[in-house]
C-alpha cells in the first residue's frame, strides 16, 4: 500500500532501526554516571550530538535533544522570549507557521505578550521586506519555518535572518520539514526539528541555540541537556535519530532529484486528468517530495477515504476533514481553494509505478465523489432571471455551498449578481476561489440578516 504522507511522519529509515536496536544493548545506562556503563552511554550521546550538530550546522554544545519537535519549539520560544524580556515582549511569526509555533504564540498573547503575524502571498511565502517591516524595537523574537508543512513552499530564511540580524532580533527557524534535505541557510539564531520527519524514531526533537543568544530556560530544570530539556534522555532513540539524519543527508541530493521529478509529474498531470483543480504552493521554490492540490466540488473527507480504499495514504487541509469544520490556517492565509484538498508527500524510495497508479486512480475517485454530491458538470449557459437570486446554504458544509452556487449560476444574466448565504468558514475561501477559476467577479461579503455571511458574486461572462 503506497504511503504518501511522509510530511506527517516518514517511515523509519533502515539505519535508524539498526542504530536503535544496537543502542538498546549499549545505551541503556545513565550517561551522567562515571562507571563503565555510564561512560559507554555518554560516548553514544556525545557522538549523536556531534552528528546532529554537523547536520544542523552548529556547535555540539549549542544543541540539545528534546522529547519531541513540538517541545523543542515551545522550549525555544519560551527561553528566547524570557532571555530578552528587558527588550520587550513582541513576537513576530508568519501566518503559516506550524501549529506548535502558533500555539506558543497564543500562550504568549494570553499572558500579555504582543504577537504580530506576517501575511503570505498566494504561494504561501512571506515577503522578506514585509517580515522586516514587522520587526519593532520591542520585538524579542521572530519565528519563521524553513519550508511549509502543508504546501511545501520554501521560505526566504536567509533574507529574513539578515533583516533580523540588522534589527538585533533573534530568529527561530522551525526546520522540521526541511532538515533531512539539507542545512538551513542564513544566519539564524535558534533552530528546532523533529526526528520522525526525516525517518528517525518518534519522540526525539532537537533544539539549537547559537552562542550569544540570550536564553533563559523556563520551568523546572536539572543538569541534563544544559538545563533546556530536563529528564532522562531516551538514548537509543537519540542515537537512532542522529544516525538516520546522517544517512538521509548522504542520500538527499540524489533522492531529492528523483522525487522532484515524480512530484513534477503529479503537478502537471493532475490538472490535465481532473477538471477544476488548483495546485497550490510555489511551483519552483518548494520541497522536492511534496505537492498539494484542491479539487472543486469535492468533500475532502470522502476523497481521502476513497483514496485509502484504493490503497493510497494521503492527508488533507480541507475543512471537511477536520472536527473544527474550518480549513487549515495555511490554506486560509494563502487565500486558495480549500475543498477537496489533498497533500501528497512522497517518502524516500517511492516507486514510479506507485505514482503512475495514483494518477490513474485519482480521476475516477474524484468523479465518483462529485457525482454523489450532485456537483454540476461543465460551465453554465446564460439564461434570463427575474429579481435578485439568493442561495440559502446556511447549515450546509463544504463543499455544498459552492455546489449550490454553481447549480444556479446559469440562471444569472451577465452583469447580474447572486448572493450565497453560508455559515461555513470554508466558504470565505472557496467562493472567491470558484470565481477565480470560473473567470467571474467576486464582489465581496457582508453579514447576513439570517445569520452567517452573504457572499456576492457577479456574472461577467
Amino acid at each position: 500500500m503506497p504511503y504518501f504522507d511522509a510530511a506527517s511522519a516518514a517511515p523509519l529509515h533502515p539505519v535508524a532501526r539498526q542504530a536503535l536496536l544496537a543502542s538498546l544493548d549499549e545505551g541503556w545506562a545513565d550517561p551522567a554516571r562515571l562507571y563503565r556503563e555510564g561512560r559507554r552511554a555518554r560516548l553514544l550521546l556525545d557522538a549523536a550530538r556531534e552528528a546532529a550538530a554537523e547536520a544542523v550546522g552548529c556547535r555540539p554544545d549549542e544543541l540539545v535533544f528534546t522529547p519531541s519537535g513540538t517541545r523543542a519549539v515551545h522550549a525555544g520560544i519560551a527561553g528566547a522570549l524570557a532571555g530578552r524580556r528587558r527588550v520587550g515582549n513582541g513576537l513576530v511569526v508568519s501566518a503559516v507557521e506550524h501549529s506548535s509555533v502558533l500555539h506558543a504564540a497564543e500562550g504568549h498573547a494570553a499572558v500579555g505578550g504582543s504577537v504580530t503575524e506576517v501575511p503570505v502571498g498566494r504561494t504561501g511565502a512571506v515577503g522578506a521586506g514585509a517580515f522586516a517591516s514587522a520587526l519593532r524595537p520591542d520585538t524579542a523574537l521572530a519565528c519563521l519555518q524553513s519550508a511549509n508543512h502543508e504546501v511545501g513552499t520554501v521560505q526566504p530564511v536567509a533574507e529574513v535572518a539578515e533583516a533580523c540580524r540588522a534589527a538585533g532580533v533573534p530568529l527561530l527557524v522551525d526546520a522540521a520539514q526541511s532538515l533531512g534535505w539539507g542545512p538551513v541557510a542564513g544566519d539564524w539564531s535558534l533552530l528546532a526539528a523533529s526526528a520522525h520527519k526525516w525517518g528517525g524514531p518518534a519522540g526525539v526533537g532537537l533544539l539549537a541555540v547559537r552562542k550569544g543568544v540570550r536564553f533563559a530556560p523556563q520551568g523546572p530544570s536539572d543538569e541534563r541537556e544544559s538545563g533546556r530539556a530536563p529528564g532522562f534522555e531516551n538514548l537509543p532513540a537519540i542515537v537512532a535519530a542522529a544516525a538516520s539524519l546522517r544517512a538521509v543527508r548522504a542520500e538527499a541530493e540524489a533522492e531529492a532529484a528523483r522525487l522532484r521529478g515524480l512530484v513534477d509529474r503529479i503537478r502537471a498531470r493532475v490538472p490535465e486528468l481532473v477538471a477544476d483543480v488548483e495546485v497550490v504552493g510555489d511551483p519552483v521554490d518548494r520541497l522536492p517530495h511534496l505537492v498539494t492540490f484542491s479539487c472543486l466540488y469535492v468533500d475532502g473527507e470522502t476523497l481521502l477515504h476513497e483514496l485509502d480504499r484504493e490503497g493510497f495514504s494521503v492527508s488533507s487541509g480541507s475543512s471537511c476533514t477536520s472536527s473544527t469544520l474550518t480549513p487549515s490556517h495555511v490554506l486560509r492565509a494563502m487565500g486558495v481553494l480549500s475543498e477537496g484538498n489533498v497533500r501528497v508527500s512522497l517518502p524516500a524510495g517511492t516507486a514510479e509505478t506507485d505514482v503512475d497508479r495514483f494518477l490513474a486512480v485519482l480521476p475516477g475517485v474524484v468523479a465518483g465523489v462529485r457525482e454523489r454530491l450532485g456537483a454540476p458538470a461543465g460551465a453554465p449557459a446564460a439564461a434570463p432571471a427575474s429579481g435578485p437570486l439568493v442561495v440559502d446554504a446556511l447549515g450546509k458544509r463544504c463543499p455544498v455551498p459552492v455546489i449550490e452556487l454553481a447549480k444556479v449560476f446559469g440562471e444569472v444574466p451577465v452583469g447580474a449578481t447572486v448572493t450565497v448565504l453560508s455559515d461555513d468558514e470554508a466558504a470565505r475561501l472557496d467562493i472567491p476561489a470558484w470565481c477565480e477559476m470560473r473567470g467571474q467577479e467576486y464582489v465581496g461579503e457582508s453579514p447576513s440578516a439570517k445569520g452567517g455571511v452573504a457572499y456576492v458574486v457577479r456574472r461577467v461572462s
